[in-house]
């Protein structure tokens, strides 16, 4: 029922290992969901209240530590030894006097780790300033090194069986968008057309079914597409309008984001014109992206092509996709944008979105793309262009 083999699981730690090695990190606690799904195959909707996976430097398995509740997650999901899965009781939930660190403070010393270098992923969204706090307080003696992102690193080069699971999700990004785009329609309901959305990126396809994606449809409209994080509304869309759809489908918690712009009725000149450049600029990036530039060299490639016509993009072009649990299903790893040195490599992927945002108008054509041994693939099929919901095969 394991997604992934034992081999490769092992292989991923042992990578991390690499790396704590060279930070001087003898135990690394893991609270981000998709770190300890990458490297525990951990996966349930826990992530709520604190967790963490806990790998150490001279053990050959992790630890996992959490909710009572969820220790039949672990045990239904990863592949530890049911005797390193701990949970603390339900009284240290949410409570103002009892906090899980003090529980998961206590284990680690009394199992021998508490005058050790502990790397912590400081700088995620599920690992609170008062979490850190009664840590300190629980390992008094030990050393703490921020070790944010440390596992994401790791991820960024896919095996074979990722790039699989994300084409599976490119596939059913594309039936999403479809199925929005053909919604959309003159007198329909935005939060309408968000239920088509989320039937066909639930349902997936025959061949793999979709899971819930770390982001929401983001579906603004008017005025409102040059503020590209708004979601959706219960309003009609007038007999003329543009409306951005961005979205994602889901595939064993792999990502492959998408994003398109279509208009009801003649669209605006000034959109036509934007849509054209974006378009140019993304093929110019197409064709130049490959393994051994870097992603500086990517966006510069993206801002000489809409230079040439007055433009200006501030935000990045893009970034690393691929494994992860709300709210985002960016890697927070390499980003395409002036000062970013990464290389880019076989096995990455990436969204590449070069949306251009105005004060009451905006322009969204994205790709997500795999890095192959001498160029790029894409993950989803969908015509690259400005788009009506008449210029759509409602078939597809």
């Amino acid at each position: 029922m394991f997604p992934f083999t034992l081999e490769e699981f092992q292989a991923r730690i042992a990578n991390t290992k690499k790396k704590m090695e060279k930070r001087g990190i003898d135990v690394l606690l893991i609270t981000d969901p998709a770190n300890m799904n990458y490297l525990s195959g951990f996966n349930g909707w826990s992530f709520y209240v604190h967790q963490m996976l806990v790998l150490f430097i001279d053990e050959e398995q992790p630890i996992w530590l959490g909710r009572g509740m969820d220790a039949n997650v672990a045990k239904q999901t990863t592949w530890l030894m049911h005797e390193r899965i701990i949970s603390y009781p339900d009284y240290f939930v949410q409570s103002r006097e009892e906090h899980p660190m003090d529980f998961i403070g206590k284990v680690l010393a009394d199992i021998g780790q508490s005058n050790r270098s502990i790397g912590v992923e400081m700088d995620t969204y599920y690992y609170t300033a008062q979490a850190h706090h009664r840590l300190n307080q629980a390992l008094p003696n030990a050393t703490f090194i921020d070790a944010t992102n440390l596992v994401n690193w790791v991820r960024i080069i896919k095996s074979e069986q990722e790039i699989h699971y994300m084409k599976q999700a490119g596939k059913i990004a594309s039936k999403a968008m479809y199925a929005g785009m053909n919604a959309i329609q003159a007198g329909a309901r935005e939060c309408d057309v968000v239920a088509d959305i989320y039937h066909a990126q639930l349902s997936g396809t025959d061949e793999s079914g979709g899971d819930y994606p770390a982001i929401v449809p983001l579906l603004p409209a008017g005025i409102k597409t040059g503020a590209p994080h708004i979601t959706w509304t219960d309003q009609r869309y007038p007999s003329e309008e543009t409306v951005i759809i961005e979205l994602a489908g889901c595939h064993q918690r792999y990502h492959a984001p998408l994003a398109r712009t279509i208009t009801i009725g003649k669209p605006q000149q000034r959109v036509s014109d934007v849509a054209d450049i974006v378009v140019e600029g993304l093929n110019e990036v197409m064709a130049f992206i490959k393994p051994g530039v870097t992603c500086e060299q990517v966006e510069a490639v993206w801002q000489k092509t809409i230079n040439r016509y007055g433009l200006k993009k501030e935000s990045r072009l893009g970034y690393s996709t691929g494994l992860n649990y709300p709210p985002d299903w960016g890697e927070h790893t390499a980003s395409l944008r002036k000062g970013d040195q990464t290389e880019i490599k076989e096995n990455m992927a990436f969204h590449v979105i070069p949306g251009m945002w105005y004060e009451d108008f905006g322009v969204e054509i994205s790709e997500s793309i795999r890095i192959t041994k001498d160029s790029c693939e894409l993950l989803a099929d969908f015509p690259r262009q400005l788009l009506s919901n008449t210029s759509i095969d409602s078939a597809s």
